[in-house]
């Protein structure tokens, strides 16, 4: 009878992967979640017989993934995520304000974190070279959208 692997990624990564050092960690792995099958300290997970939600981290670039997981289970946001949420109410706040102060401080608070936001997008690789996103809220202003 042949054994099924327990952890059928660790096994396709070490095929993909052209074998080497993956098989033996492979093997390690498997054998000790067989162990752990065998005791009984699986029997009592919290998620046992249930469906597991998998997130999509696609569009997370691969060095920040590790990073975000940690944030995101400390239940934090990374500073771009936080950045445009603020971004995002600072915008609908602006959309009900009718005082003439208030709505100067708001778009100034507005243009603050969209200014940093950019460039943390900048310094990361993933700023907007678009004209029309570099004088968006130049153009909002002028359309009287803001």
């Amino acid at each position: 009878m042949e054994k099924k692997p327990v952890y059928g990624r660790i096994t396709r990564l070490s095929r993909e992967n052209g074998g080497g050092g993956m098989d033996i960690i492979a093997r390690i792995a498997e054998e000790k979640i067989r162990e752990a099958i065998r005791k009984g300290e699986l029997d009592n997970l919290a998620y046992r017989g249930k469906r597991v939600k998998v997130e999509d981290l696609s569009r997370v670039p691969p060095e920040l993934r590790p990073g975000y997981i940690l944030l995101k289970n400390a239940g934090l946001l990374p500073e771009e995520l936080q950045l445009k949420k603020e971004i995002v109410n600072l915008e609908r706040l602006l959309e009900c304000c009718y005082e003439d102060e208030e709505r100067r401080v708001l778009k100034k608070n507005l243009n603050e974190k969209t200014l940093r936001f950019n460039m943390l997008m900048e310094k990361r690789g993933r700023g907007r070279c678009s004209a029309v996103e570099a004088y968006r809220s130049k153009i909002y202003d002028r359309l009287g959208r803001r």
